[in-house]
């Protein structure tokens, strides 16, 4: 006869066999289920999230689904990031925790933080997936599943120490990411089912986004999503909330008319297709690309000096544009349809009352002259203390054995030349608020692309007029003339680069160290 412990031991056992025999159900049912998820990704997202996926969304999911590497170069506005975020959150929910892991990155800290992790952490909330989401990082049991990581530029070993069976590496604004960080995410990837998805405008044709997107590269899948592919245009069904977040038709018309199809912003924007930097464009679109990647630089008091004002004065139609400049910053901008000097000069007064310039430039040709003496009127009566200087464009540069005029001179040492040396900030939207934004930075960094250079036949550099500018395209570059204006050195500074780095007398002495393409 069994002793009663005997009996209770055995019962024991039994009970545990029955739980062993419970969990490996359980797992053998998370197994087959996550398995059908992984089969259909679009499926999932409409399931889990009750989401609405279009077309071109699909797209991006399947091929995800079914190739390791995968690049989308696509327009403004059809939901990049969007998209991005459901990947992410399809990854994680249908792998087993501890066997799949998600490493996002994008060109700035600023941009992990704020773009693809705010969506990532409100289909988390949506969907009630499995454990907790913070900015940049998603926990189940304690254990980390997804992280949004900014390493610094040239670091190959970024993601070093990172083991997973399965890894998706998600590559976010990837146009702005730098080649060495690719490399990382590649050697990442080197198990069999690891997958890479790179998503970005493509903005820079300079960029090793755009060698993956190149039509000879077949190790990468690529994707392209123009404005015209959005369901706005073709017609395809979605619900009316799905419609009211991608880009519209009048947006895109508005920026037909302002920038010109054939413009490279509204190649990357509009087409979502790369160009090519012609030679004979003053600015380079892959220069100005990395001049506003300047998110998260920090700047001292004394690197965002001088506070300066350009302007150009609007005659003929055009408008009069007045910006601000800071130190190496592009700042706000005042706009106004008119060539009355009674008018413009309270304007320019505002302006300087609200920047604290201490000196403005004004494009004295014609009805500008009329506006330095309203300025200096109003400078004589206490009104402001800023120095006006007046700058005749058309005048003989300081360097006439290389450009033909002023004009050239701005044209060529500011807009080119600070440009390739990444030495201005043109950023669109700055993390910290007591910097300000650049206003109006696209369509004065698509005008900035506008004018053809060429040389006279004295061998000195000639930037297209900008009556031939408009007529050629139908507007003029007042945006960019004002911004040129406002970065313009006066002649007795000396020359405009070497005074940019001087280490004595210049502003180079504050910003020496500073890259303004890049994250410090």
């Amino acid at each position: 006869m069994t002793s009663l412990t005997e009996q209770r031991l055995a019962k024991l056992h039994e009970l545990q066999a029955i739980q062993r025999r419970y969990e490996l159900a359980l797992r053998q049912a998370e197994a087959k289920h996550h398995a059908l998820w992984r089969a259909d990704p679009t499926q999932w997202i409409q399931t889990r999230l009750d989401e609405h996926v279009w077309s071109k969304q699909d797209e991006i999911m399947i091929a995800l689904r079914d190739h390791d590497l995968v690049a989308v170069r696509s327009c403004h506005g059809v939901g990049k990031s969007h998209i991005a975020s459901r990947a992410v959150a399809w990854w994680i929910d249908t792998h087993t925790v501890g066997e799949a892991f998600v490493v996002t990155t994008a060109p700035t800290a600023t941009q992990v933080r704020i773009v693809l992790w705010r969506y990532i952490n409100q289909v988390h909330r949506k969907a009630g997936l499995a454990g907790k989401c913070n900015q940049v990082e998603w926990n189940i049991d304690n254990e980390p599943v997804a992280i949004g990581r900014k390493p610094a530029d040239h670091d190959e070993g970024a993601f070093q120490g990172i083991h997973a069976d399965e890894v998706l590496i998600v590559l976010d604004e990837a146009c702005g990411i730098p080649e060495q960080l690719w490399t990382a995410a590649l050697t990442l990837a080197t198990n069999k089912g690891c997958k890479i998805l790179a998503i970005g405008n493509p903005d820079d044709p300079a960029s090793h986004f755009a060698k993956v997107c190149s039509p000879t590269n077949e190790q990468w899948h690529t994707i392209g999503i123009s404005a015209f592919d959005s369901p706005n245009f073709t017609g395809e069904t979605v619900p009316e909330e799905v419609s009211k977040r991608l880009i519209s038709t009048e947006w895109v018309e508005a920026r037909r008319i302002e920038w010109g199809e054939d413009n490279p912003l509204y190649k990357a924007k509009i087409l979502g297709e790369f160009s090519v930097d012609d030679q004979w464009s003053v600015v380079r679109q892959s220069d100005v690309y990395q001049c506003g990647l300047g998110q998260d630089t920090s700047w001292t008091p004394e690197q965002l000096s001088p506070v300066e004002l350009g302007v150009d004065v609007g005659g003929g139609g055009d408008e009069t544009v007045i910006r601000e400049r800071r130190g190496p910053l592009a700042g706000r901008e005042w706009r106004e349809h008119t060539d009355k000097p009674a008018v413009i000069a309270p304007l320019i007064l505002n302006a300087i009352r609200e920047t604290g310039a201490v000196r403005v430039k004004v494009d004295s040709i014609g009805v500008g002259f009329g506006v330095c003496g309203e300025l200096e009127n109003m400078r004589s009566q206490g009104l402001h203390n800023a120095d006006i200087i007046m700058v005749n464009v058309a005048e003989k540069s300081r360097y006439p054995e290389k450009y033909a005029n002023v004009r050239a001179e701005m044209w060529w040492e500011i807009g080119r030349l600070l440009s390739e040396s990444r030495e201005w900030d043109l950023t669109k939207h700055r993390s910290a608020s007591r910097y300000p934004n650049m206003d109006n930075a696209e369509s004065t960094i698509a005008q900035l692309l506008d004018p053809k250079w060429e040389l006279n036949s004295r061998g000195q550099i000639l930037i297209e007029k900008k009556d031939d500018i408009r007529k050629r395209l139908g507007r003029s570059p007042d945006n960019a003339d004002a911004l040129l204006m406002a970065f313009y050195t006066p002649p007795n500074v000396g020359n405009m680069i070497d005074w940019f780095r001087s280490p004595d007398s210049g502003p180079g002495a504050k910003w020496a160290g500073l890259s303004f393409g890049k994250a410090a």
